[in-house]
């Protein structure tokens, strides 16, 4: 089976032949599930930027609009003030790949103007005025399969075959990009975990995700510290570090080129005793 090897952004490429790299999250965001409200202040958000690097993020993901089950949405310009001012920071104190985890068009373009190089979009960039700039910037993308939208993706969410359905709308999701002229190398793709889903469903997508290796194109997990893993360890209440971890290992073991994560320094660790043991 066919792994992609690279990532183009904007005038660079990443190399995926060594391993998962990690994607770092900084949420600069009053609500997040996770760490909402830790970063809002911009030099505290790029200074923990750069300690994820330091500790082993290779990308670095910017983002300043809840996307948890149940997040009300926020208007562009409160996510242009949010997000704007830690990219143009951030982008001048670091040269690990910065990415804006958008799906607002006039944010993007404002944080790629800043110096972000990826658009991570978690609504598959159904905006048409998104893969305009995609395609105008040459910026790498991310494109996620989510059913429904933040508010209302957990409502009972169903299938037919979990992994064959999210496959298919991931092809789709890339041709579309294809077809607006977004280029083949500058494409990654994101299965969605936790996003319209239920527990099972994202084991079966862990379980089985080697068969997405067949569209071609990387693909960026973002599992860390989800709520399937609280229901899997029995307790909602316990940190989810280790869990997410384990899942992380497992996901390398499945070639996943891009892992994002909370955790980057215990992640990159694990990895590293990975490699070593093998």
């Amino acid at each position: 089976m066919s792994r992609a090897t690279t990532w183009k952004l904007r005038d660079r490429s990443l190399g995926l032949t060594g391993g998962p790299l990690l994607m770092g999250i900084v949420n600069v965001t009053p609500d997040s599930f996770s760490d909402g409200g830790q970063y809002l202040d911009p030099h505290r958000a790029v200074d923990h930027a750069l300690q994820l690097e330091a500790q082993g993020a290779a990308i670095l993901d910017i983002g300043g609009e809840s996307t948890r089950p149940g997040a009300e949405p926020v208007d562009a310009q409160e996510e242009l003030r949010r997000v704007t001012p830690v990219v143009e920071m951030l982008a001048r104190q670091t040269s690990a790949p910065i990415s804006i985890d958008t799906s607002k068009a006039t944010v993007a373009q404002a944080a790629l103007d800043a110096g972000a190089v990826i658009i991570n979009d978690v609504t598959g960039f159904v905006d048409e005025e998104m893969k305009g700039v995609a395609v105008e910037s040459g910026a790498g993308v991310c494109a996620m399969h989510m059913r429904g939208t933040p508010r209302t993706m957990q409502e009972d969410p169903q299938y037919d075959n979990v992994v064959a359905d999210v496959k298919q709308a991931l092809a789709m999701l890339r041709d579309c990009l294809l077809e607006a002229g977004v280029a083949q190398e500058s494409i990654c793709l994101d299965p969605g975990i936790g996003f319209g889903k239920t527990t099972e469903h994202n084991l079966q997508l862990i379980r089985r995700m080697e068969e997405l290796h067949e569209l071609a194109c990387p693909l960026l997990v973002g599992h860390s510290r989800k709520r399937f893993l609280g229901e899997l360890l029995g307790d909602m209440q316990r940190p989810r570090t280790s869990a997410t971890i384990g899942a992380s290992l497992v996901l390398a073991d499945r070639g996943v080129q891009i892992l994002r994560v909370h955790d980057v320094q215990e992640v990159a660790d694990a990895l590293a005793a990975q490699r070593a043991c093998c």
